[in-house]
C-alpha cells in the first residue's frame, strides 16, 4: 500500500489534534496523544498545548505539570527534556531514559576526574545520595537551597582552562541533571514564571520495572499510532536508539511495510485510514492509549495552527519533506536541525511566526494558498495574542526567520 502526502497530512488533523473539532479537553490528552509534548524550551509545553485545546489555559497546563503531576518533565529521547504522561514514565525511563543516563554518567565521571582524581564513581554516588537526603528534608527545593544544605554540591569544575571564555562550574548542577536523568529526582515548578528554563526538584518515586525491549515495544507502537506512517530512519531519530532496537521493535508489534514519498515505512496492522487509530496490543502495567473521541462536524474542515518551536509535530519526523518544502526548511530550522515557530494549513507548514516584545504575533507566508488560509492564519494569530495577554516568550533556539520578525 502506498501513502501519499496528502493522506499523511490529513492524518495529522485528528491525530495530532490540530483541527478544531478534535481539539482535546486537557493536558494530559495532549501529551497521550503526541507521545510527549517537547521541553528544552519551557514555553514549547504551553503553547503546544495551547493549540490543541478546546479552552486553553495556563491553570490547566500547571494543573497537569505541578498539582496533579499527571505530567511531568523527564529525559528521554536524545537526551531531549520531554513532557510526558506520568502514568507512561515507565515506558520512557526503560525504554530509553536508562541507556541516556549511563551515557551520561560515564561522560559525568570522565569530566570530574579530570578535574580532581578523587572525585571518583564513589565520589560521585555520595554527592546524589547526598543530594537526594536533602531534598527529602526540604520537599521540593531548588537548586541553591539543595546546595545550601550539601556542601560537595558547590564544588566547582574550570570549563575551558586556559581559553579566553574559561569559566567555572558548579557540580551541583551536573548531579541534579544525572539524579533526573536516572528517574531519581523530577522538575517541579519553575523558578519564575512559565518560560522559566530553572525548576525546583523533588524525590521521586520509584518506577514500576518494566523489561526494555517490552518497553521500547510499546513506545514503537505509540509513535506509530500518532505519528504513522514513518520510516526505519524516522523512528531510530525520534528514540535515539539504535537501528537494532528500532528493527526489534518495529517486529514487536507487527508494523506494516507501507510504500513512502522517500522510500519503505510502517505502520501499525489494519491502520491504514485517515482518522485516529488505538491498537489493542499493549505493554501489561501500561495505561491504554485514549479512545478518540467523536468530532464535531467541523473536524474536517480546511484549519490553520500556529505551533512553537520544537513542537512535537514539527520534530515528529527525519524526512519532512512531506509536510515541508525543503526550500523553506533553513529559515525555518537551525543549524542544528531544531526548528522554530511554524505557521500550519491542512496538515503542510506554509510560513513562520513570532511574538515581538509588545506582544504583537507576526507571521510571514512562504508558501501562497490562497485568501482562505491567510485568513485563517491571521484569526489564529490574534486568538493567540488574546491567550497571551501580558505574556512574552523568546525561542530558545531562535532560527533566522523567526530573528527576522523580532527585528
Amino acid at each position: 500500500m502506498r501513502f501519499t502526502a496528502t493522506v499523511r497530512r490529513s492524518r495529522l488533523a485528528h491525530r495530532h489534534l490540530l483541527a478544531p473539532g478534535f481539539r482535546a479537553r486537557g493536558t494530559e490528552e495532549v501529551a497521550e496523544a503526541l507521545v510527549g509534548l517537547h521541553a528544552t524550551d519551557a514555553s514549547t509545553v504551553a503553547l503546544s498545548a495551547y493549540a490543541r485545546l478546546t479552552q486553553p489555559t495556563m491553570a490547566d497546563v500547571d494543573r497537569a505539570l505541578y498539582e496533579d503531576r499527571t505530567v511531568l518533565r523527564m529525559h528521554c529521547m536524545r537526551r531531549t527534556l520531554f513532557a510526558v504522561p506520568t502514568a507512561l514514565a515507565p515506558v520512557f525511563h526503560f525504554s530509553t531514559a536508562q541507556t541516556v543516563a549511563a551515557r551520561e554518567r560515564a561522560s559525568l565521571l570522565k569530566r570530574l576526574t579530570a578535574e580532581n582524581p578523587q572525585w571518583d564513581a564513589d565520589w560521585l554516588a555520595a554527592a546524589e545520595q547526598a543530594a537526594l537526603d536533602a531534598l527529602v528534608r526540604l520537599g521540593e527545593s531548588g537548586a541553591e537551597e539543595i546546595a545550601a544544605e550539601v556542601p560537595v554540591l558547590r564544588e566547582t569544575v574550570t570549563l575551558a582552562r586556559g581559553k579566553p571564555y574559561e569559566a567555572k562550574q558548579r557540580v551541583g548542577g551536573w548531579v541534579l541533571r544525572l539524579l533526573a536523568m536516572d528517574g531519581r529526582v523530577r522538575r517541579g515548578r519553575p523558578q519564575g514564571g512559565w518560560t522559566s528554563g530553572r525548576f525546583r526538584y523533588y524525590a521521586a518515586p520509584e518506577l514500576p520495572a518494566l523489561v526494555p525491549a517490552e518497553a521500547r515495544a510499546e513506545l514503537v507502537r505509540r509513535w506509530l499510532a500518532s505519528y504513522g506512517p514513518g520510516t526505519t530512519d524516522d523512528v531510530k531519530w525520534w528514540t535515539g536508539w539504535t537501528v537494532a532496537h528500532v528493527r526489534e521493535g518495529l517486529a514487536a508489534v507487527g508494523a506494516v511495510a507501507v510504500e513512502l514519498d522517500e522510500g519503505s515505512g510502517w505502520v501499525l496492522p489494519g491502520d491504514y485510514g485517515a482518522g485516529g487509530y488505538v491498537s489493542e496490543a499493549r505493554v501489561p502495567g501500561t495505561p491504554d492509549a485514549p479512545r478518540p473521541r467523536r468530532p464535531r462536524e467541523d473536524a474536517t474542515e480546511p484549519y490553520a495552527a500556529l505551533l512553537p518551536g520544537l513542537d512535537p509535530t514539527t520534530m515528529g519526523w527525519k524526512h519532512r519533506d512531506w509536510y515541508l518544502d525543503p526550500v523553506h526548511r533553513p529559515l525555518l530550522f537551525d543549524t542544528n536541525g531544531n526548528g522554530g515557530p511554524t505557521v500550519w494549513w491542512n496538515g503542510e507548514i506554509i510560513g513562520g511566526w513570532a511574538c515581538r516584545a509588545d506582544g504583537e504575533i507576526v507571521w510571514r507566508q512562504l508558501a501562497d494558498r490562497g485568501r482562505e488560509a491567510a485568513a485563517a492564519v491571521d484569526a489564529e494569530a490574534a486568538r493567540l495574542r488574546t491567550w497571551l495577554g501580558e505574556g512574552r516568550f523568546v525561542p530558545s533556539f531562535p532560527t533566522p526567520l523567526a530573528r527576522e520578525l523580532t527585528r
